[in-house]
């Protein structure tokens, strides 16, 4: 199954209340493996960057000031996404955002249907954890020493590791299209193990054998089976 892992950078926390999206990042997995296909770009979001949004992302002004708008790079984005699950860590905000864009450049919004949301996966599974993307990474072992800055492309990158220990962990895709775990385990045995029929062999005691283990039971005296034998006519 093709699902699309992505992030999103904003001005602020409220697209109703005119915070635009300024940076996307979209990673394309195929049977929970990285195919190394992605799409990213920054959007000019005609208005000034907060300087509390500035501090969490650090794109300026100047920095967004000759990037192209939402609307010049839509048509590319949609192509990108299609019509596959989106996965986002707290998805209802990158969805919020991502629809909003798409809503003021006259696009049909995406359906919330398509939404995965990790937060709810991390908090089902971890119950009573911390479950922001730094923690989860540090839960399993991901590798975020470049994190000095939220960015969208490398948070994406970050929860697609995150997302395939969720969901099961890295034994699932095992890079192998269209074989599933199992079918690989057993493809694997059969091609490491090489089997060799041998002839059964004899186990039944030899007359020898059966005369000596009957002078041994008559031996015994007061045998604990003895009360229970049939009496002999």
């Amino acid at each position: 199954m093709r699902e699309i892992i992505f992030d999103t950078e904003t001005t602020g926390l409220s697209p109703a209340g005119g915070d635009r999206l300024v940076e996307i990042g979209c990673i394309e997995m195929i049977g929970r493996v990285e195919t190394g296909r992605h799409f990213h770009a920054y959007f000019n979001p005609d208005r000034s960057m907060p300087s509390e949004a500035e501090a969490v992302h650090g794109l300026s002004d100047i920095f967004l000031s000759d990037k192209p708008r939402f609307a010049d790079k839509v048509e590319e984005l949609l192509e990108f996404i299609g019509d596959s699950p989106l996965v986002a860590h707290n998805a209802s905000f990158d969805f919020g955002f991502l629809n909003n864009e798409l809503a003021m450049c006259g696009r049909p919004t995406v359906c919330m249907t398509r939404m995965v949301d990790t937060l709810v996966l991390a908090r089902s599974k971890h119950p009573g954890a911390k479950h922001s993307l730094d923690a989860l990474c540090t839960r399993f072992g991901v590798d975020r020493s470049q994190r000095v800055k939220h960015g969208a492309l490398l948070d994406a990158q970050l929860l697609a590791q995150v997302y395939i220990e969720l969901t099961g962990g890295r034994q699932i895709g095992l890079g192998l299209t269209g074989m599933t775990a199992a079918a690989v385990a057993l493809e694997t045995v059969s091609v490491a193990v090489e089997r060799v029929r041998r002839e059964p062999r004899p186990h039944h005691a030899t007359a020898e054998e059966i005369e000596r283990h009957r002078a041994f039971v008559a031996s015994m005296t007061n045998p604990l089976w003895e009360p229970f034998l049939a009496p002999t006519c």
